[in-house]
């Protein structure tokens, strides 16, 4: 059982309706769901099933038809686990942006902040979507101004429009300041490059969307990178 702090449940509802119904009732009894979700995997058309039903299907045909690696040596798909800084909690109709370091990689997981477990957008909010480069680049260069809160003077007011939008989202991963939360996620890649930090050290950037984020088992420990 995950504690999810994030589930897209865009993307969930986009992949689970691509999913052939034949392969749909074999990943249901392969996935070992429980007898009712299976019963209704059975059903046509395509069944009634929770938005966390639907997930374990998405993930199960990934796992299945797709290269899912892990975050270091990522392919199209691939999952991770970090010490997560959140960026974008309290402002349920902008972004969120989730990065961790990993040894010498850096991820940063870009998405909607109405899809955070407990955050609701308000009724007037046209569905944006964050979960792109062109989005992505926007914020870097305009960040929310209630971020600045959250990196406590160590970063202050909007990006360069100098630099490569992997330096950039470098430099936020350095910056953000609120505690970091020991998490699980599975992302869709979206960009990886390699940068050097200031002290001359090369890292990787791995830039994503994220199909869900949950608490790990894991405690996260310390500040720094």
């Amino acid at each position: 059982m995950r504690y999810y702090l994030y589930v897209s449940t865009t993307k969930v509802d986009m992949l689970y309706g691509q999913i052939p119904q034949k392969l749909l009732r074999r990943l249901a009894v392969e996935a070992k769901l429980d007898l009712k979700v299976v019963s209704l995997a059975l059903q046509s058309p395509r069944p009634d099933t929770t938005t966390y039903d639907q997930l374990d299907l998405v993930e199960a045909y990934l796992e299945r038809e797709c290269d899912v690696s892990w975050m270091t040596e990522p392919t199209a798909w691939f999952r991770g686990e970090a010490a997560l800084r959140v960026a974008g909690y309290g402002d349920a109709d902008g972004p969120t942006l989730m990065t961790g370091f990993d040894g010498d990689t850096v991820v940063a997981l870009i998405g909607a902040a109405r899809h955070l477990i407990g955050h609701q957008a308000s009724p007037e909010m046209k569905q944006l979507s964050f979960s792109g480069l062109p989005g992505l680049f926007r914020l870097l260069q305009d960040s929310p101004p209630e971020w600045e809160r959250q990196f406590e003077g160590r970063f202050m007011g909007r990006m360069p429009s100098r630099g490569s939008i992997t330096e950039n989202v470098l430099r936020y991963a350095e910056s953000l300041t609120v505690p970091p939360m020991y998490c699980d996620f599975l992302a869709r890649q979206l960009l990886r490059d390699t940068v050097r930090r200031a002290d001359g050290r090369e890292v990787t950037i791995i830039v994503g969307t994220p199909l869900f984020v949950a608490m790990s088992d894991r405690v996260a420990e310390g500040e720094g990178a």
